[in-house]
């Protein structure tokens, strides 16, 4: 009972984390160990549970109908962990992408603790968007528009992102001066391509087919293809000062920004129900109204 409880526990891990690694690391076990378990896991089960793509693994039919029967049991659980100890009970998970984490979020959480050193903030950073009623994630903060359905979501800060360009790109082409003639230009992506569709959808534009493109996990990767001429890129105005004074880079577009298209803190309602995760998320709007 306690070997088969382990491995539900490795699939759940890596169901959740989408890869072996990283499910080998919070685990505390070898990549090796993990995929073993899994191998066991699924010859108990007599079908393939996991699918391996470029970017890890992701479930199969079979797999996302165990990960839904499993994914609450092991939330409680592991919520009882919390109250036993075994997990500090004042513990908080957030979910965001790297880029907010180190330039917004990570200065600020030494303010957090000197106010509530009772309270442990763990920041886990990624570009897959978390399932926060499936995952142990407390709160996550999210680039969008607002939308999410069936979560609490409330408008921290709106960075500016500008379009930027070689100036060889748009050589002897007329000056771009709507958000729609952007689509005549290749687009230059961040890895799960949501920044152009959400802003074209904040300004009004159709555009189905604008996730084409070279995608990139960083934003000096994207500012390196830009600067090569691979296409527009749309990144924090922050991120692109030095090209952009060297001349390496020029604005391609100016337009007011759409003040919807910004970060927001996300949670499920119950999770709003813990007073530490409640605590954390009103730092955060308060922190945030302070840069307006």
């Amino acid at each position: 009972m306690i070997r088969r409880l382990a491995l539900l526990q490795t699939f759940v891990a890596v169901a959740r984390a989408g890869k072996m690694k990283q499910a080998a690391h919070e685990l505390a076990l070898t990549p090796g160990a993990v995929s073993q378990q899994i191998r066991q896991l699924e010859e108990a089960a007599g079908h393939r549970l996991f699918a391996r793509t470029r970017a890890g693994v992701e479930l199969t039919a079979a797999g996302e109908t165990m990960f839904s029967a499993l994914a609450e049991p092991f939330r409680a659980i592991e919520a009882v962990d919390r109250e036993l100890g075994i997990l500090p009970s004042h513990h908080v998970t957030v979910s965001t992408t790297p880029s907010f984490a180190a330039t917004w979020m990570v200065p600020r959480l030494a303010k957090f603790a000197r106010r509530h050193p009772d309270i442990e903030i763990a920041v886990e950073t990624g570009v897959r968007p978390v399932d926060l009623k499936r995952e142990p994630v407390d709160l996550a903060v999210r680039h969008g528009l607002g939308k999410y359905p069936g979560l609490n979501a409330i408008r921290l800060v709106a960075p500016e992102l500008i379009v930027v360009a070689s100036p060889d790109l748009l050589k002897n082409r007329a000056p771009l001066r709507e958000p729609a003639e952007c689509l005549a230009f290749p687009l230059i992506h961040d890895l799960n391509r949501q920044d152009w569709p959400l802003w074209f959808e904040a300004h009004g534009v159709a555009a189905p087919d604008c996730k084409k493109g070279p995608a990139f996990s960083e934003n000096h990767l994207i500012l390196r293809a830009a600067v090569a001429g691979q296409g527009l890129a749309l990144v924090r105005d922050i991120y692109a000062e030095d090209d952009v004074r060297s001349k390496k880079l020029v604005k391609a577009l100016t337009v007011n920004w759409p003040v919807q298209f910004a970060y927001y803190a996300v949670a499920t309602s119950e999770a709003l129900q813990k007073p530490a995760v409640r605590r954390f998320r009103d730092w955060l709007v308060e922190e945030a109204r302070q840069e307006l």
